[in-house]
């Protein structure tokens, strides 16, 4: 069993929001930023709104023959302005939409590694949403900020046309509720659509994560090309869906551009008619042109639009996942568990998965001090009978109790020290292998994690590589079975812990090593409880009791020795261990 990540402690965790609470959740912690964002952006619409109206002063300065440069140094004095708050702008507004895009990435990352097994959706969806949901979300305050400044300066500027030519102003204004209606059109059409290219694509990237994990199976087998048609066969709805965007950006467009222009141009002919007529001047002809085009970037914000409608759609699939409620720890218990003890006690144990029972009404007590093997065939539920003691499995119904105590009443430190686990395929994480070891109480001494390491069989290959227990992990190049052993090493520097659970932490070793190790961690381990999924029957052999599973239920608890004469649990060892020898290492 490959390692599950750890479950976080969450005992106050705030209610899971909507996509759209999500957004404004994104704008009220990025406030601060917000407001020096706006601050600037407002300062560069005022240069800009102001621009027109100085230039139809200087303008008409020119032709009335004044000599006055008043009106031509104000312009060049805001024009500058102008430029050096655009400058400013582009750096602060990636800046804080990166830092938006990493809060809600870590929030997303603690809640999918909280939820562990427990994840709403596969693994590609869950790369998918933290790589590039959480991205797009993240860009919502910044984009919603620029949205709403511009939409300001545009209402300020149709006001200020109002006040030079109502005329112009009013032809304007007939056109503005067309080009609402458009965009609230395109917002939800992209919004629906772009929530179906992020499902195009977490299913992509859950198939290439499955095909990675199973490399050495697929070259092994010859299915290369078989495998990676499976993978990119979404491709082509991805692809649909991509030019399906297309074609809607395609349609408003166009849709905009031909409103604007026929708009653009009616507004110019009742301006140049009012210089014609003298009701305006050469002058004011340029600032109702200038504030046109003011007004008209609220309509033409069609980038801004799909950028919110896009984030929409990204905010709806990370709130769905947020929404999944993480493991509640409790206050602690005064009576919890003390010392080094270690009995555990499952009441009618029930777990489901996509409405299938995959434990059925477990009981079961394990006195303390003892080892017990968990046997069964494939799907028969020893790794999620494993994973209860430490909450790697929540049960659907039923309790279990640590030392007499609920599980759900202890804390997640309390858990955490008082559970241990080594996996099949241990998850190794640190900068040198010192730190692998001692991962999760970086305090152990070097004496500690030496002597796990030689509990574990691991001192040997680790003192032979360059540095020893300081090379770095990346430049330490390990098999399977001394990936093992390292991971089984970390396991063992936890020496107080009241269970330890050993998940088929030695079936990449050889028989003798796995023999060494096995009588190394009963002597270091002597008089803790320890749950051992179990499946060579030299492993089941050497615990004190066996825990045969069946379809989810206990179908026996008894030493190896008296089970042993069961012709269908000789059969359980029979398939199992020519499943372990069948899959590459």
């Amino acid at each position: 069993m490959a390692e599950p990540p750890a479950a976080s402690p969450a005992p106050s965790s705030p209610p899971a929001p909507s996509g759209r609470r999500l957004l404004w959740d994104s704008v009220r912690h990025s406030r601060g930023r917000l407001a020096l964002l706006a601050a600037l952006m407002l300062l560069r619409s005022a240069t800009v709104l102001l621009t027109p109206a100085l230039l139809a002063a200087a303008v008409d300065g020119v032709l009335r023959g004044s000599s006055d440069p008043g009106p031509a140094v104000e312009w060049a004095v805001v024009v500058a302005v102008g430029g050096v708050c655009e400058a400013l702008l582009m750096p602060l507004g990636t800046f804080g939409a990166a830092c938006d895009a990493r809060r809600l990435r870590m929030r997303l990352a603690r809640h999918l590694i909280g939820l562990g097994a427990r994840r709403p959706q596969p693994h590609g969806e869950s790369v998918t949403q933290v790589t590039q949901a959480a991205v797009q979300a993240g860009m919502v305050p910044v984009a919603l900020a620029q949205w709403t400044v511009t939409l300001a300066g545009s209402l300020v500027a149709l006001a200020w046309l109002w006040t030079t030519d109502w005329r112009s102003a009013l032809a304007f204004s007939l056109a503005a509720p067309i080009a609402v209606v458009v965009a609230r059109r395109f917002i939800g059409r992209v919004t629906e659509t772009h929530s179906a290219y992020l499902a195009a694509q977490g299913e992509i990237a859950n198939r290439l994560l499955t095909a990675l994990s199973g490399a050495r199976t697929v070259r092994a087998s010859g299915t290369l090309h078989a495998e990676r048609a499976r993978v990119l066969e979404p491709l082509s709805e991805l692809s649909a869906v991509g030019r399906r965007m297309w074609r809607i950006q395609r349609g408003t467009v166009w849709q905009f551009g031909l409103l604007l222009s026929l708009t653009e141009a009616l507004v110019l002919a009742i301006a140049g008619l009012g210089v014609t007529q003298g009701r305006l001047s050469s002058g004011q002809l340029l600032a109702v042109a200038g504030y046109l085009q003011l007004a008209f970037q609220a309509l033409r914000q069609i980038e801004a639009q799909l950028t919110l409608a896009q984030a929409r759609a990204a905010a709806d699939r990370v709130a769905a996942t947020l929404a999944a409620p993480p493991p509640v720890y409790g206050r602690g218990s005064a009576g919890g568990p003390a010392g080094v003890r270690g009995s555990l006690s499952l009441r009618k144990v029930t777990v489901r998965r996509d409405g299938e029972t995959l434990l059925d009404g477990v009981d079961l007590d394990v006195p303390a001090g003892l080892s017990v093997a968990l046997v069964g065939r494939t799907a028969s539920g020893k790794s999620l009978l494993a994973g209860l003691p430490g909450r790697l499995t929540e049960p659907d119904e039923g309790e279990v109790l640590l030392d007499g105590v609920h599980l759900r009443d202890l804390t997640a430190a309390e858990l955490r020290r008082a559970v241990a686990y080594a996996f099949e395929r241990p998850l190794l994480i640190g900068t040198t292998l010192h730190d692998t070891i001692a991962y999760g109480r970086p305090d152990t001494s070097r004496a500690a994690v030496e002597r796990a390491a030689r509990l574990a069989r691991a001192d040997g290959f680790v003192r032979r590589l360059p540095d020893g227990y300081d090379t770095p992990l990346h430049s330490a190049p390990m098999s399977g079975g001394e990936r093992q052993r390292v991971g089984l090493a970390r396991t063992l520097a936890r020496d107080d812990a009241h269970v330890y659970v050993l998940d088929d932490a030695t079936s990449g070793l050889d028989t003798v090593t796995e023999a060494e190790v096995s009588e190394a961690v009963t002597g270091a381990l002597a008089g803790r409880t320890r749950l051992v999924v179990a499946h060579r029957v030299t492993t089941a052999a050497r615990c004190d009791l066996v825990v045969w599973l069946a379809d989810g239920r206990v179908r026996a608890v008894a030493p190896h020795t008296e089970l042993w004469s069961d012709p269908a649990y000789r059969a359980v060892f029979a398939v199992e261990e020519s499943a372990v020898e069948e899959e590459p290492s």
